[in-house]
């Protein structure tokens, strides 16, 4: 049976036109839709699939206004946006989604972490303070040893407004280079880290993505797993249930992916994102739906489809550029490479390889060669693979 499709394609506009827009242009080839992209530079990643383009500011109300004007509904591929902007936009009646309530809680990790702990979600402990003066501060570092992560409240993504001092004194130092509210966090003994990504659509209907294992290097996802190493169904049943509580509290409407501590206490969450987000590129070719065609589904108010996998082992690695430019591989069978057409400079994420096999260990083998094929700067995580 085929989806309703509206009698015209929705026209969706998206604020950026990274390597998410980029995906999400691509997805829409095969949905009754049409993307126009409000890009930074005339030359972005997504300038190449899009149906038509503006070039300005996503924190620029006049460009927000110019793009909401053209389209139905409006999108993001990043969270980096005046939210008073977005807000004017919903205003003027071109609904926004995720709305700029909703995106707050992505862009803002204060007021995230607040409202979520306010409502009884499992979270590392945490304090949200401003400036060293903070009596707050004193007391939680004396509790804590001085050995906290400290997160710049705003403006922070892939690591950067992150910090891990090892001491009283250097976590003040942090604290006094900073402007705005700070959070404070425990520093955690880490099981392991995995990403649980749902889609909530405009009626409030969810689906979920199947848990997947996630790897980091210096704040930067480079290895994603799927089926999620080492995690009963039990313990994967709780995180789909916990990341649908998650996308009601918050409102989400599309892609919702939370980033999971997985620890002694059980899941914390770490990072929520209201977008298509880089632990879900895996289900471009492992999953019956990807997620780029279920949130543009959401947002256009399609019915949303099928998230179950579609390959019994997939591996997803990110490809940060080296000492020099390479070549992408070529994509093959059980192979795809994905390359953002971005200019090469070294740690820049150019690209990702995903593969899909049947066994776990050969098929982290094949992403492996195939990124550092490409010159990734990246070593692969250890991590033991499952019997």
């Amino acid at each position: 049976m085929s989806d309703p499709s509206p009698a015209t394609p929705v026209r969706v506009g998206v604020v950026g036109g990274g390597q998410l827009a980029l995906m999400m242009g691509e997805a829409a080839r095969e949905l009754p839709l049409s993307l126009t992209v409000l890009a930074a530079r005339d030359d972005d990643p997504a300038v190449r699939v899009a149906d038509a383009v503006l070039v300005g500011s996503a924190r620029d109300p006049e460009a927000l206004a110019d793009l909401a004007r053209r389209v139905d509904v409006v999108t993001l591929d990043h969270e980096l946006v005046d939210l008073d902007a977005l807000a004017a936009v919903e205003s003027s009646g071109t609904p926004v989604r995720p709305g700029a309530a909703a995106v707050r809680f992505a862009a803002d990790k204060a007021h995230q972490r607040q409202v979520l702990g306010r409502s009884g979600l499992p979270l590392p402990r945490f304090v949200v303070v401003e400036g060293t003066r903070d009596p707050a501060l004193s007391a939680f570092l004396a509790a804590e040893g001085g050995r906290v992560v400290v997160k710049a409240a705003t403006g922070g993504y892939d690591g950067r407004g992150v910090y891990f001092p090892t001491s009283r004194d250097g976590a003040l130092e942090v604290v006094a280079g900073l402007t705005g509210p700070v959070v404070v966090e425990e520093r955690l003994a880490l099981r392991g880290e995995a990403a649980q990504l749902v889609v909530r659509g405009v009626d409030g209907a969810h689906v979920a993505y199947p848990l997947v294992s996630t790897f980091q290097a210096e704040g930067t996802c480079i290895e994603v797993d799927f089926p999620a190493l080492g995690v009963g169904a039990a313990e994967a049943a709780e995180a789909a249930t916990l990341a649908e509580r998650i996308a009601d509290i918050v409102g989400a409407v599309g892609v919702l992916a939370v980033e999971l501590f997985w620890t002694d206490r059980g899941w914390l969450v770490n990072e929520i994102a209201l977008r298509p987000h880089n632990t879900g590129h895996w289900t471009i070719e492992g999953a019956r739906t990807s997620q780029f065609a279920n949130h543009l589904r959401a947002v256009a108010g399609l019915p949303l489809g099928p998230t179950d996998a579609s390959a019994r082992h997939v591996v997803m690695v990110n490809v940060l550029g080296g000492d020099e430019p390479h070549e992408p591989p070529a994509s093959r069978p059980g192979l795809a490479v994905h390359d953002y057409a971005k200019a090469w400079r070294p740690g820049r994420k150019i690209g990702h390889v995903t593969a899909t096999g049947a066994h776990q260990a050969a098929t982290r083998v094949a992403a492996w060669e195939a990124a550092r094929a490409w010159g990734s700067r990246e070593e692969e995580p250890w991590h033991s693979s499952p019997s």
